[in-house]
C-alpha cells in the first residue's frame, strides 16, 4: 500500500531549528521515502528561514482559512531543497515575520500571542493540504504547537479528510502550549469542548492535552520515555490521560542524520576516521580540539558538553561537583551552549580559575560541536529527564563515550560500562545528584587510565551502533500502515 503522509511541524531541519524536534520532522521524511510513502512537509514562513539559500518560490497566494471569528489570507511558498520532500512555507507576516520563533530571541520573553499564531497554523496548514488536493492516509504532527489538527479533522467532519488519521508526537512533554481562554473563539473550538476532558485547564486552555485527547495514535521518541510518562514524576500533569490511552501510545526511537554526522565522511573535522582507525582519529581531532580551546595535555581525558543550559539538561548537577573533580581527578572539560543567565555565567567564570583545564563557549557553534565530538573522550549528558536525546546516539557514532542519567532514551541507547567483561557504550548513574554524576565522572575516567584497553573496545563497540532513521522508519511506516488499515 502506497501511503501519503502529511507532516506538520513548527520547525524542520535545515530551514529552522531551535532544537531536536527541528531534526527529527528534517529527518525522518527523507527515511519514509525510502520506505516507498509519499511526504509533504508544511511549516510556518518564518523571517529567520534563509528564502535564497534553500530556493523557495511561491506557489499559491490569497489563500483563505476560517478562523472561529474571521478569516485570514496567506501564501504559500515551496522548496525542493530536500530532494523527494515537498515542503510547504505558510507565509502570513502578522505572526511569523518576527525576531524569533516562538520568543523574541533578544529577550527570550515568549511572543504573547502564541496561542492564536499556532491556531491559525493549524488551520492553515490543513487549508493548505485542500488547495494542493494531497488527501494524506496519516497527518503527523509534533508537540503542542500542531495539537489542533487532530481535533479539527474529528469535529468538523470535512469530506475532503475522510479516513485521515492523526499521529502525535511527543517530543518533550512539559511544553504543553497552556494560554488563556481567550484564544477560544479565534481557534474555532466549541466552547463545549472546554472542558477538563478535553481542552480546559485550569481555566485556560491546554493545546497539548486537546491534541492527547483527539489524536488517533500517540507516540513518543524513545520506548523508555512512553513508559515514564505514564507515571506522576514524568506526566507533567497529564498522566492521567496517558493512561487512559495507553493502548494509543508507543515509543519509537528518534534515530541521527547518518550524512551528517559520521566521522568517516565529516567534511568539518580535521581528521576522518572509522572504527578502523579510530585510535589515530580520535589523536588527531583531540589535538586539534586542545589548540582551539587551549587546553594543556593530551594525556588527560576531554569531557566534552554540548547543551541547552538548563535544568532539564543537569547543568545544575554539573555547576555542583565540576570544581570538585578539576580539583580531585586529571580531567578536562570542554562546554558549549547557551541558556539560563546563571549558567551561563557560573561556566563563563571557572577558565579564568581553572586555566588550561576548562574551555567554555556560550553560544551554539555547529563546526564545533562536530570538533568537540570527534576530539572529546567521553560526552557528558546528565539530563534529569530526555524524551530521546540525539547528543548521547552522535557522540557514540564519533567514539566519545556518553556519561549519562539513565532516563528516557538515554537509558535506551547508553549500554552501562561492565567492569567485569570490559564491554558497554557508557556509563550511566541513576540518582538526581551531583554525588552521583561526581562519582560517575570518577569511574570514566578512573577506567581511562587504568583499564585503557576497556576504553578502546567501548569506542568501537559504541562506533558499530546503528543509530540511523532506517529501522525507526520501518517502525513509523508500521505504525501508518496499522492506523489507515493497510493491513
Amino acid at each position: 500500500m502506497s501511503l501519503n503522509i502529511l507532516f506538520v511541524a513548527s520547525e524542520m531541519t535545515p530551514f529552522v531549528k531551535t532544537g531536536g524536534l527541528g531534526d527529527v520532522v528534517g529527518a525522518l521524511p527523507k527515511s519514509l521515502i525510502k520506505e516507498g510513502c509519499t511526504v509533504k512537509a508544511i511549516i510556518p514562513l518564518y523571517s529567520a528561514v534563509d528564502y535564497q539559500k534553500y530556493n523557495l518560490y511561491k506557489v499559491m497566494e490569497g489563500n483563505c482559512v476560517e478562523m472561529g471569528n474571521c478569516h485570514e489570507f496567506f501564501c504559500v511558498h515551496r522548496s525542493d531543497y530536500i530532494p523527494g520532500i515537498e515542503t510547504y512555507f505558510i507565509e502570513f507576516n502578522k505572526y511569523f515575520d518576527r525576531n524569533g520563533i516562538y520568543d523574541d530571541k533578544w529577550n527570550h520573553v515568549a511572543f504573547q500571542d502564541n496561542a492564536y499564531r499556532y491556531a491559525f497554523f493549524c488551520r492553515a496548514a490543513l487549508q493548505v493540504a485542500r488547495d494542493l488536493k494531497f488527501h494524506p492516509h496519516v497527518v503527523h504532527i509534533h508537540d503542542w504547537q500542531t495539537s489542533l489538527i487532530p481535533y479539527y479533522i474529528k469535529h468538523e467532519h470535512d469530506p475532503f479528510f475522510q479516513g485521515t488519521k492523526t499521529l502525535l508526537t511527543i517530543h518533550n512533554l512539559p511544553y504543553q502550549g497552556r494560554f488563556g481562554s481567550d484564544v477560544v473563539p479565534y481557534a474555532k473550538i466549541d466552547w463545549c469542548d472546554f472542558n477538563p476532558s478535553a481542552f480546559e485547564d485550569y481555566g485556560g486552555i491546554n493545546f497539548l492535552k486537546g491534541g492527547l485527547r483527539f489524536a488517533d495514535k500517540l507516540n513518543t521518541v524513545s520506548p523508555n520515555y512512553a513508559r515514564e510518562i505514564l507515571t506522576p514524576e514524568f506526566g507533567a500533569g497529564l498522566d492521567f490521560i496517558l493512561r487512559e490511552r495507553q493502548a494509543d501510545l508507543c515509543g519509537i526511537l528518534n534515530g541521527i542524520d547518518t550524512q551528517l554526522w559520521n566521522p568517516a565522511q565529516d567534511l568539518i573535522i580535521p581528521e576522518r576516521y572509522s572504527v578502523e582507525n579510530v585510535l589515530q582519529g580520535k589523536k588527531k581531532n583531540k589535538e586539534a580540539l586542545i589548540k582551539k580551546t587551549g587546553l594543556s595535555s593530551i594525556s588527560q581525558p576531554i569531557f566534552g558538553m554540548a547543551v541547552r543550559l538548563a535544568e532539564q539538561k543537569g547543568i545544575k548537577m554539573l555547576s555542583e561537583c565540576i570544581e570538585p573533580v578539576l580539583n580531585t581527578m586529571q580531567a578536562q572539560f570542554v562546554i558549549m551552549g547557551q541558556g539560563d543567565s546563571w549558567a551561563q555565567d557560573y561556566f563563563a567564570s571557572l577558565p579564568r580559575r581553572y586555566p588550561g583545564r576548562i574551555s567554555v563557549n556560550i553560544g551554539f557553534d555547529p563546526e564545533m560541536e562536530h570538533l568537540m565530538d570527534a576530539g572529546s573522550d567521553f560526552s557528558l549528558v546528565p539530563s534529569i529527564y530526555e524524551p530521546c536525546g540525539l547528543k548521547q546516539m552522535v557522540s557514540q557514532t564519533y567514539g566519545a563515550l556518553p556519561i549519562a542519567r539513565a532516563t528516557g532514551g538515554l537509558d535506551d541507547t547508553v549500554n552501562n560500562y561492565n567492569e567485569y567483561y570490559g564491554v558497554g557504550t557508557g556509563f550511566k548513574f541513576r540518582d538526581i545528584s551531583s554525588k552521583a554524576l561526581y562519582d560517575t565522572i570518577g569511574w570514566a575516567n578512573a577506567t581511562y587510565f587504568d583499564r585503557p584497553a576497556h576504553i578502546r573496545f567501548m569506542r568501537h563497540l559504541a562506533m558499530r551502533q546503528n543509530y540511523s532513521w532506517s529501522k525507526s522508519s520501518q517502525d513509523y511506516k508500521q505504525l501508518y500502515l496499522k492506523m489507515s488499515g493497510g493491513y
